[in-house]
């Protein structure tokens, strides 16, 4: 046996030479305080074997020392340190986290969207019964003119039975102050009931409206962004024999893409009539008439052929929404027209009529007692609102009143903008702010004391049209209510709001109203310009394609558009990838509702398209529009050809046309690097009858 110090010295050694390998794992200091726990313990021969904690000696005597040096050394075991991952595998690493955290992030975000699809596409229930038993009322909706009843819930006009006969007990009227559920839906929850209402009927309404003996004046009313217009060639059949005024409407939504750009708008709607074979008098001097204020100025033709067709009076550029053009219209219709007939308001729907009606409502064009007695007309975005015809009682334009007008507008063009009161700068910077062109539409003659009262700025955009951020505005009046006598309409000329006539293969007519609300503009269009290669793909939202296909040269790409319709561009080879993984979802955005939606979506169509020699880098060759959805001008380098493939849904019709502003490329910023886009520049706006500030 050995003595109890050369078994201490041995030991001892031995420790210090493992703990100093074992400290390059980083158990130096654990290791030493376990083997001088252990060296101690050997200090006494009888306490070996006792009191010993983990890792320490088990057994007595030296035949177990190897044992007991092996179980001494390794306590515990220590794994080896992976190798640290490379560059490539830490980048892999993170683009999985990044794409797992956006899943979960859009996982919410598809899931509300497709209750909400599913919320919008549901028919709003009806609350109430209908009561087939309970004839018609007789009296017209205020807000779309259909006749009030409680039979069907599927005719225009329909009331709850409860509702229906609850306002026809009132003694003072009620029911000549309701509007039918379905105005009432469409102003308070923007939702539209299906009405039960053919194409057929909608003409057969205002052909027979026309019909009606005595004379009478059209306007005919064209949206702008919707040229060609598809009803225009079918008015002589419609009109008859009467006398015809074009206005053009919405071009506060289009940019000035160069100097005496709303003249070339007006040539433009000029010679579409003229294809449609609506002519003008022989004594009409051609669209640059100085004037402005009606061919022949209410002169008799001496052709006698014109009394046997329609003839054009006029063709005139307005905004219905920020009153440009208006006040000029009036003057113009109390001067040529006079005070000779009834006037009726007709065109397609979503062109802006009703809120053209309401804009005149509140006008000199309408007697004061009118303003105040009759509602306006129910405003949304959903084709076909008006679904019988509204009036209002003309003014009879008199010496006097003309004469009180003209000072009027003599004195509002003086003031410049500091001279408004604060709530007329409020209005008038919200009209900047969402239109290029801006009118003031005022009254001459007040009729209530509580309308003198009130500002004489009473024109408010987001009463009279929606966006896409506010619900629509409902003003609680405290005039109280005026009524108009028998005595008052005795005589009386009338101006109708008609029905809107639906258009057929238009696009609008395959979107649930959510989405109608992103592809109308209701706001000033920006442009958006891509510069695209040919092999490259551009869509618009999953309504629209265009396929570059051939071309010597990049070309420019300008999306003329809502604002809210979003634009994507990429590879040829990879287009149809994109469209069957992002069609019906927030890339592409319209149509919405992902796969179930798609499945009822009709697949996008084909169409080749070449175009000819370009015309130079500042010009454009051709507008492809996309239906009622917007249009893509195309700008091609100097005598290059392009070879374009255009998609559009099936059932809607995709048009080539000349530009409508061939200088809009120009409208752009700095091209965004390493991108194909430019960045966006807005034109600005421009207020008429008001002079500019004062520095």
């Amino acid at each position: 046996m050995l003595s109890a110090r050369l078994t201490r010295g041995l030991l001892h050694s031995l420790l210090w030479a493992s703990a100093s390998a074992v400290a390059r794992h980083g158990l130096r200091e654990p290791l030493l305080e376990r083997g001088c726990a252990a060296a101690s313990s050997f200090q006494h021969p009888s306490g070996v074997g006792h009191g010993l904690s983990y890792g320490q000696m088990a057994t007595g005597g030296y035949g177990g020392r190897a044992d007991m040096e092996e179980r001494f050394l390794f306590p515990e075991y220590v794994a080896e340190q992976e190798p640290e991952p490379t560059p490539e595998e830490q980048l892999e690493q993170l683009q999985q986290r990044q794409e797992e955290e956006e899943r979960q992030k859009q996982q919410p975000r598809e899931e509300r969207l497709q209750q909400k699809l599913r919320a919008s596409r549901r028919v709003h229930p009806d609350v109430g019964h209908p009561d087939p038993a309970v004839p018609p009322s007789g009296v017209n909706c205020s807000g779309c003119g259909a006749e009030l009843h409680c039979q069907a819930p599927g005719v225009p006009g329909y009331l709850p039975s409860e509702k229906f006969l609850s306002a026809a007990a009132q003694v003072d009227g009620g029911l000549a102050r309701t509007v039918c559920q379905r105005c009432w839906l469409l102003v308070h929850h923007r939702r539209a009931l299906r009405l039960q209402v053919s194409r057929e009927q909608y003409l057969e309404l205002v052909s027979a409206a026309l019909r009606r003996p005595g004379p009478a004046l059209v306007l005919y009313m064209v949206d702008l962004l919707d040229l060609p217009d598809p009803l225009l060639p079918d008015l002589p059949a419609l009109v008859g024999p009467k006398q015809l005024i074009v206005l053009g409407n919405k071009v506060d939504l289009l940019p000035q893409d160069a100097p005496g750009y709303r003249r070339r708008l007006r040539e433009r709607l000029w010679n579409d009539c003229a294809r449609a074979g609506l002519l003008p008098p022989p004594s009409y001097r051609g669209p640059q008439h100085p004037g402005g204020d009606g061919p022949g100025d209410g002169k008799e033709n001496p052709n006698p052929s014109a009394e046997l067709r329609t003839v054009l009076r006029d063709v005139r550029l307005v905004s219905a929404k920020t009153g440009y053009g208006v006040e000029e219209l009036i003057s113009a219709l109390q001067r040529s027209w006079r005070y000779r007939g009834d006037v009726y308001l007709v065109g397609a729907t979503n062109a802006g009529k009703s809120t053209l009606f309401n804009t005149l409502l509140e006008s000199d064009y309408c007697i004061a007692k009118g303003a105040e007695a009759i509602d306006r007309a129910t405003i949304s975005p959903w084709p076909g609102t008006t679904l019988n015809l509204l009036k209002f009682p003309i003014c009879n334009p008199t010496p006097y009143r003309m004469f009180e007008r003209q000072k009027r507008l003599k004195k509002d063009a003086t003031k410049a903008e500091e001279d408004l009161t604060k709530q007329e700068q409020n209005q008038l910077n919200l009209l900047k702010k969402h239109a290029y062109v801006v009118g003031r539409v005022g009254r001459t003659f007040l009729y209530s004391k509580e309308q003198k009262d009130e500002a004489t700025f009473e024109f408010d955009a987001d009463s009279l049209a929606f966006d896409m951020e506010n619900e629509p505005v409902v003003v609680d009046k405290s005039t109280k209510r005026v009524e108009l006598t028998p005595q008052d309409v005795k005589d009386v000329h009338w101006f109708y709001d008609t029905p809107g006539i639906t258009k057929e293969n238009c696009i609008l007519n395959l979107l649930t109203e959510k989405e109608v609300n992103v592809v109308l503009p209701t706001h000033s269009i920006v442009p958006r310009t891509y510069m695209l290669k040919p092999g490259m793909v551009l869509f618009l939202g999953a309504i629209g394609r265009i396929d570059f296909l051939q071309g010597s040269h990049s070309a420019w790409f300008t999306v003329v558009a809502s604002n809210f319709l979003p634009v994507h561009t990429t590879s040829l080879d990879r287009a149809d990838a994109v469209y069957q993984k992002h069609a019906g979802h927030t890339l592409l955005k319209v149509p919405m509702g992902g796969e179930e939606r798609m499945a009822e979506f009709p697949p996008l169509v084909a169409e080749d398209i070449i175009l000819e020699e370009g015309l130079g880098e500042s010009e454009a060759v051709a507008d492809i529009k996309f239906s009622s959805a917007g249009w893509v001008t195309v700008t091609p380098r100097f005598k290059d050809r392009l070879h374009l493939r255009g998609y559009t849904p099936q059932g809607t019709v995709l048009t080539v046309r000349p530009p409508l502003l061939p200088y809009v490329v120009n409208i752009k910023g700095k091209r965004i690097k390493k991108s194909v886009a430019y960045k966006t520049k807005r034109p600005p706006s421009l207020v008429y009858h008001l002079q500019k500030k004062n520095i």
